[in-house]
């Protein structure tokens, strides 16, 4: 820190001006004294005046920064009035009285109390008075004057950024403006050299340069390249005292980009490439990718990748992927081991962008080679077309051979092939095929008209390898033949009026096909053969596949015909002629004088028939007479039906007789013998039916013994076969129930419920010897005749 020490200039100025007694002003400039004026009388007639030495002081200048000892003097206030007696009292006020500058009252010295900063405050305004002590008066008016801080060099310049970041292409000139920087001084620039900054470069040599006066960064190499180099990072020094010695300074950072431009053409690391593919990859399979390498990057290192030339160039293709900037190849026709086993490729990588500014460093792509060894694989058999269309008439017989189908194997073996049908494209199995030459033939009847198509795939598979196999569609088309006969598009019923004039059309019919003539449909209609000339209606074709029904005759009768049936004879053009008959109803009807129908119904009809009364009773008489012969009929019909041997609201007389008996046990032999059931050796043989009272009683066939021969289900047949056979049987189906089981087996009883009425007491003890699971039981059994009891 530079102590700088200065003395005061005092100034005494002398004005003479001339007033008429006008008190003293206060000066507002800072450059003049106060005044004061006293006035003079010589005579009345001519007066001289004089101005009074006044403020015996000037404007003030004082040093930034003092860091004495003492305080710092800065002047003093002294008037003409002073006699130096200490009657008058200096008083400081304005801009840092009393704090930053102090005043002696009594001898008018100013010091300045504290050390002052130009950069915070360069000039301060005070005013000054003097007082008389013992009147209190101002013997002097209140001036103005300046303090002024003079500039010592005490602020360093300073960047207006601590850290700057700025970019230049690559291969850029020497001189190319790179980015300015800019420093400030706090000093007083109108004040000496302080504030003056001059501008240098510390480190970033011999890459960049500064102009020293604007802060201007340039290139001073030229063709930096960013592939060698891309960050630089460069000091500038800013100094100020025009750079002198003993001047401050401050610095800053620049880091400076090379940005990419395209100088540099792609390259392939290596100039032959290999790359292996079967001979049955599909089209459109990547094989390989290839690489070639741009140093620059961004769009500059995008590029392209083409086939130059080749033996393979219309086999395969090479396309580009952008996100790896990576050639892929493919597959671009069918390859085949037998025909060719090796390609060829010459592949170019090119620039996509290239800057014309550089084109004289070389062409901006490079090439390299590609070969591609084709792999043998057993293949499937190959058709001769892709698919195959077949065309058959519908009439066509059954066995006939519609078409043929042609597959080969496309290896060197060339294995035999046979031929088959898929089953599931022709589920009524109406095709087949010959397994050895391909020749297909129909199975079935076909019919355009249910299905005028049918697609059909055929698989071709090699004899000795049947995992290898093609499949085909074959699309037969079924050809038209006129084998069905023209009709009626709807069923038509018209009505006529009664007074219907001749030539009056009272309906259009038109018909339908169901086959399908190249030249399309032409009918023709006619009466029949039978009624070529109907006296009643006539019948016009329209030339346009319709037919008008026109009136004959001048009005028709209801009471003599009420219902015309109208036979109208079809054809068509096609060969062979088909034909057909349609009829057309008509009903007469009444109508109005409009031709509006009015009524058609049968009731009319019979009204206007006009019946006599001794016809509708010899229709009544005939009716009552057939519901007499209905009743009698009905009458002699339930004589001879027989009484019922069950009468029963439950009878059911088709299979099951009902029995509502439930009789008194085995002991109950008033009902029924059910000893008899269960032993056929207890049956009595006279013993008639106890359910009805039979009108006759028959002989009863004795039947032959059956227990002779234990076998139930042939007892049942006998059974049966006598029931047939007896005459008196029901004369309707009835259920004979037999409960016979046989004789006795000759294994003893299992049951335990006849054991407590046995005559000898059973031995239960080798229940203890089965093992703990029948301890319990050997327990209840197993005791002795007290446990038991």
């Amino acid at each position: 820190m530079r102590i700088y020490h200065c003395l005061p200039l005092f100034i005494w100025t002398y004005v003479f001006h001339t007033v008429d007694a006008i008190p003293l002003q206060e000066k507002t400039s800072s450059d003049l004294p106060s005044k004061r004026i006293v006035g003079l009388t010589k005579d009345d007639d001519k007066m001289l005046h004089r101005t009074k030495r006044g403020w015996m002081w000037n404007q003030f200048f004082l040093l930034e920064e003092y860091t004495g000892t003492d305080t710092q003097y800065v002047g003093k206030l002294h008037t003409d009035q002073d006699k130096g007696d200490g009657n008058l009292k200096y008083i400081l006020t304005g801009d840092g009285a009393g704090n930053l500058f102090v005043i002696d009252e009594n001898t008018g010295d100013i010091h300045a109390a504290k050390k002052l900063d130009r950069e915070e405050k360069s000039l301060y305004i005070l005013r000054a008075k003097a007082i008389d002590r013992k009147t209190g008066r101002q013997v002097e008016p209140e001036s103005e004057f300046i303090i002024k801080i003079h500039d010592i060099n005490d602020n360093e310049p300073k960047f207006t950024k601590d850290l700057y970041t700025a970019s230049v292409p690559e291969m850029s000139g020497v001189g190319t403006s790179v980015i300015q920087v800019t420093a400030t001084d706090a000093d007083d620039a109108n004040y000496g050299n302080s504030a003056k900054v001059v501008y240098s470069i510390l480190q970033g040599q011999p890459y960049f340069s500064v102009d020293p006066e604007s802060g201007i960064i340039k290139t001073a190499l030229p063709d930096m390249s960013r592939e060698n180099r891309e960050q630089y990072q460069v000091v500038i020094q800013a100094k100020d005292m025009g750079g002198q010695m003993g001047g401050l300074s401050g610095t800053t950072t620049v880091n400076i980009t090379l940005t990419d431009v395209n100088n540099s053409p792609p390259r392939f690391p290596q100039s032959t490439y290999q790359f292996n593919s079967p001979e049955s990859v599909p089209l459109g399979t990547h094989l390989g990718r290839i690489k070639a390498n741009d140093p620059d990057v961004g769009e500059n290192a995008e590029m392209e990748y083409s086939i130059a030339e080749g033996d393979g160039a219309d086999m395969f293709d090479v396309i580009t992927d952008k996100a790896t900037q990576e050639g892929i190849i493919t597959v671009k026709q069918n390859l085949d081991f037998e025909n060719k086993m090796l390609y060829t490729l010459r592949v170019d990588a090119s620039n996509t962008h290239p800057d014309p500014r550089f084109l004289h460093l070389g062409p901006f792509k490079d090439t390299a080679t590609v070969k591609i060894s084709v792999e043998d694989i057993d293949e499937p058999p190959v058709f001769s077309k892709i698919s195959y269309l077949i065309e058959v008439d519908e009439d066509v017989k059954e066995g006939s051979i519609i078409g043929q189908v042609t597959a080969y194997d496309p290896d060197a073996m060339n294995n035999l092939i046979k031929y088959s049908v898929d089953r599931h494209t022709d589920m009524d199995r109406i095709f087949s095929i010959n397994a050895e030459n391909g020749s297909i033939f129909t199975l079935k009847p076909l019919d355009r008209e249910s299905s005028p198509w049918h697609n059909i795939t055929i698989t071709a598979t090699e004899i000795n390898n049947s995992k290898q196999s093609s499949h085909i569609p074959v699309f037969i088309r079924i050809l038209d033949i006129n084998d069905h006969a023209p009709e009626f598009a709807m069923y038509y019923e018209t009505f006529v009026c009664e007074n219907a004039k001749p030539g009056q059309l009272i309906q259009t019919v038109s018909v339908m096909d169901k086959d399908d003539p190249p030249r399309g449909h032409k009918f023709f209609f006619e009466p029949v053969p039978e009624f070529p000339l109907n006296p009643n209606f006539t019948i016009v074709d329209n030339k346009d596949n319709t037919a008008g029904i026109m009136t004959r005759k001048d009005g028709y009768s209801r009471s003599k015909m009420n219902t015309y049936l109208l036979p109208i004879l079809i054809f068509d053009n096609d060969y062979p002629i088909q034909s057909s008959t349609g009829t057309l109803t008509i009903r007469v009807c009444a109508c109005d004088n409009q031709g509006n129908m009015q009524s058609c119904n049968a009731e009319a009809l019979v009204l206007s028939a006009g019946l006599s009364t001794g016809a509708l009773v010899a229709i009544l008489l005939c009716v009552i007479i057939l519901l007499v012969l209905v009743v009698l009929f009905a009458a002699l019909k339930r004589q001879r039906k027989k009484e019922p041997l069950i009468i029963s609201k439950d009878d059911v007389r088709d299979n099951i007789v009902t029995y509502n008996d439930e009789g008194g046990g085995e002991e109950d032999t008033q009902a029924f013998d059910i000893g008899t059931l269960r032993n056929p050796e207890a049956r009595e043989d006279s013993k008639l039916r106890r359910d009805v009272m039979p009108e006759t009683i028959f002989q009863i066939r004795r039947t032959v013994p059956l227990w002779e021969n234990i076998d139930v289900q042939d007892f049942i047949h006998r059974r049966l076969k006598e029931n047939d056979s007896d005459p008196s049987a029901p004369p309707y189906d009835s259920l004979a129930t037999y409960a016979y089981e046989g004789n006795d087996s000759i294994a003893d009883s299992l049951s335990s419920l006849e054991s407590l009425t046995a005559d000898c007491n059973q031995d239960y003890d080798y229940l203890s010897d089965w093992g703990p699971r029948f301890k319990k039981l050997a327990d209840m059994y197993g005791g002795d005749e007290s446990d038991r009891d």
